[in-house]
């Protein structure tokens, strides 16, 4: 490839943390085939520039999987989405959304509101772009009292995920018989009983349904935490921001509806 060519490569791979990942490591084996190629009297050195070329890769991929693991949310630019003019609008539309949410809960005020807003700021992330089945970008939420968590379900439409409401667990299982969802998000009282939540979960796992279940209710504490997750939940928080972060992570992992 010329110079010219190369150059024009170059930028693109500028617009993304992926692609200026990948020129960093072009550049590095480049200037070491130099080193390499044009050295003289690198008798005394060539061990350590061998073990540097052996060891690099690893060293990459260790680190790649740590992104991926970590922070998978940003490693996507503007130019990996449908629309790169909204992609700023979708940015602060959800952090917007998830800040008012999470002012209007007392115990995350109680929990350190500076703290929580900054985590929210760090988990905000827009979906990528990707053609997959319907489904996958729906969630159902299951609260009988849907006007408290109106903020939240803002901030998953600013993602373009799909909020399908249900306000009974009879009716969230008619739903669930005729609809697939990525994820299921459940309130722990309602009208029915103090732990309809669990009501839900039990009668969901009882027929063969496996999608992913959080409690959303006005505890984090571990022993709630624990529970939850003995009862087959994927977990259980009072979070504004843990929430987001669990749905969204679940939905990149392309959910777990049932049929």
């Amino acid at each position: 490839m010329d110079i010219p060519r190369f150059a024009e490569s170059a930028i693109g791979f500028t617009r993304s943390p992926l692609g200026i990942i990948a020129l960093f490591i072009v550049l590095v084996y480049g200037f070491a085939s130099l080193v390499v190629g044009l050295g003289s009297n690198l008798n005394e050195h060539v061990v350590p520039l061998i073990y540097f070329m052996v060891g690099f890769p690893v060293l990459v991929f260790f680190g790649f999987l740590w992104l991926v693991a970590r922070h998978h949310n940003k490693l996507y630019g503007p130019a990996d989405f449908q629309d790169e003019e909204n992609f700023l609008k979708a940015q602060m539309a959800t952090a917007a959304s998830l800040a008012a949410a999470s002012v209007k809960h007392p115990a995350g005020v109680a929990d350190g509101g500076e703290t929580q807003l900054r985590s929210i700021v760090d988990t905000v992330s827009v979906m990528p772009r990707a053609r997959a089945e319907p489904w996958r970008r729906r969630l159902l939420w299951v609260d009988d009292h849907p006007e408290n968590n109106v903020y939240e379900r803002q901030a998953f439409a600013a993602q373009g995920i799909e909020v399908v409401l249900a306000r009974a667990t009879d009716e969230a299982l008619a739903l669930l018989s005729t609809q697939r969802f990525a994820i299921i998000i459940s309130d722990m009282g309602r009208r029915e009983g103090p732990r309809e939540g669990y009501t839900l979960l039990e009668a969901l796992r009882a027929r063969g349904d496996s999608t992913p279940v959080i409690i959303y209710a006005g505890s984090s504490r571990p022993e709630h935490k624990k529970e939850a997750r003995e009862r087959g939940a994927l977990d259980s928080t009072h979070r504004v921001e843990e929430l987001f972060q669990r749905v969204m992570e679940t939905i990149r992992q392309g959910g777990a509806g049932s049929a």
